[in-house]
């Protein structure tokens, strides 16, 4: 065994050098055709049933109108029945033909296993699992001196994904249907755990479940949302809303519009994106996260520190940005 691990360290790392440059030129002339084709080949949502979580503001909502006006049906899930009543009604303005509205919490099992269950019940099927709810905290894992209250955190921003997956996967099968994950762009970089949880965890899924059911990562950078004005998860546990810290991270970072990301996340689905962006500049940071982590680690350290206001208040330089 030892003799055969030896003779694989030798021989198949300039192997698989040589296959990479053998097949990178016809793979990057076969991604170039498919991207051609997918933008002519979008997906027809007249009818389809869409489930949404975290529909009451932010690009939960406005994923919920960008649905409606191409016609598809709606479940729209989140914890403000209230709010979720008046997103609804838009919707159907906008186009839905029908929009059902349940009041959950993605954290818990029993109400994930709920809402894609009365799902089922209502509209017989579904096309779209839209995993979209999340919660953002300012702080340092240091900085937390219990750190079991900053367990609702992965409830929220992975199980809140998981559980629903987990029950949908069987019903997206019947239909070669689609799951998309709202992650967040600090899961591709060496800022934010919960989410990179999230993508890691999906990318292992995609490989499992293959054709049958196709999966979109959304990675935005900062926009528009109830998290950018404050709203957090504390190291209590408790959810509040700080504006002045929000303002602290973000600064000058240019933000985008709920409703333009909304549009995109849309669009890259019906094009069985694998990943999606809002902006290109984004894409860069991850090639150079990719080609050289040191540096990008290096300078992410270097702004926290420079970050004195930030470093003040114990928060971190990159918050998620996914709404709740």
């Amino acid at each position: 065994m030892e003799l055969m691990k030896k003779f694989m360290n030798l021989l198949l790392p300039p192997i698989l050098l040589i296959t990479l440059f053998v097949l990178l030129p016809p793979y990057i002339v076969y991604k170039f055709i498919q991207y051609l084709l997918s933008t002519f080949s979008e997906e027809d949502l007249n009818g389809k049933v869409v489930l949404i979580t975290g529909a009451s503001a932010g690009i939960g909502e406005n994923l919920a109108y960008e649905y409606a006006k191409r016609g598809a049906r709606l479940v729209l899930v989140a914890r403000r029945e209230n709010i979720l009543q008046v997103v609804a009604e838009k919707a159907r303005e906008l186009g839905s033909p029908e929009v059902v509205i349940i009041a959950a919490d993605v954290s818990k099992y029993e109400d994930c296993k709920r809402f894609v269950e009365e799902t089922i019940d209502h509209f017989g099927r579904l096309d779209h699992l839209v995993n979209n709810a999340g919660i953002t905290t300012f702080g340092r894992f240091q900085d937390s001196k219990t750190i079991n209250n900053l367990t609702p955190l992965m409830n929220i921003n992975f199980w809140g994904s998981v559980y629903p997956s987990h029950f949908a996967v069987p019903h997206l099968k019947k239909t070669r249907g689609k799951i998309i994950v709202n992650a967040s762009m600090t899961g591709l970089l060496p800022n934010e755990a919960t989410k990179a949880a999230l993508i890691n965890f999906y990318e292992s899924l995609r490989v499992e479940l293959g054709s049958m059911v196709k999966i979109t990562l959304v990675c935005p950078g900062f926009t528009e949302s109830e998290m950018t004005r404050g709203k957090h998860l504390s190291f209590g546990g408790e959810t509040e809303v700080d504006q002045s810290k929000a303002d602290l991270l973000i600064g000058r970072i240019p933000m985008g519009t709920a409703r333009e990301c909304a549009e995109g996340i849309v669009k890259g689905a019906c094009r069985d994106d694998k990943y999606v962006f809002d902006s290109m500049w984004w894409r860069v940071l991850v090639l150079w996260n990719n080609l050289a982590p040191d540096i990008v680690q290096v300078v992410s350290r270097l702004l926290f520190f420079l970050n004195k206001p930030a470093r003040k208040t114990g928060t971190n330089v990159f918050p998620a940005e996914k709404p709740e």
